[in-house]
């Protein structure tokens, strides 16, 4: 960091107890590194809503392969958005069901769209989208 600027801010006792509670539970070492991620969160969640520029993110999906056509569907609809997803991880959970995991990058709507897409689609069992950044919002 160039800069650091260090600010105020006046919060309930009550409020600050269970936040403590809560980042030591997840690992913090101090306020300063959870807050910075809390207002990097914030900070994301603003470029998506914006529409403004790339985001990433991530689709999950879980479905059984046996679900006739459905491995090829899946597939399909991969390649018709192919200039947007950036790679594909494949796992076999058990002898019926697998999980994917498409990374896709473009801008919000897009992503949106091709998670709709692959979530919708007949024989999915469940689906995911996790939204992130391509990090030029966080400098």
């Amino acid at each position: 960091m160039d800069k650091v600027l260090r600010f105020g801010v006046s919060i309930p006792k009550e409020l600050v107890r269970a936040f403590d509670a809560r980042i030591r539970g997840k690992g913090y070492s101090n306020r300063s590194e959870a807050i910075r991620d809390i207002m990097r969160d914030y900070l994301v969640e603003g470029e998506w809503e914006s529409g403004q520029g790339e985001v990433v993110g991530t689709v999950t999906i879980v479905y059984d392969h046996h679900v006739r056509e459905l491995s090829n569907v899946l597939t399909n609809l991969q390649h018709g958005f192919h200039d947007a997803i950036l790679c594909t991880t494949h796992v076999h959970l058990d002898e019926h069901n697998c999980l994917e995991v498409v990374v896709v990058k473009g801008t919000s709507e897009q992503v949106r769209a091709i998670a709709d897409r692959l979530i919708s689609t007949r024989g999915v069992k469940h689906g995911k989208l996790v939204c992130t950044t391509s990090g030029e919002c966080l400098r």
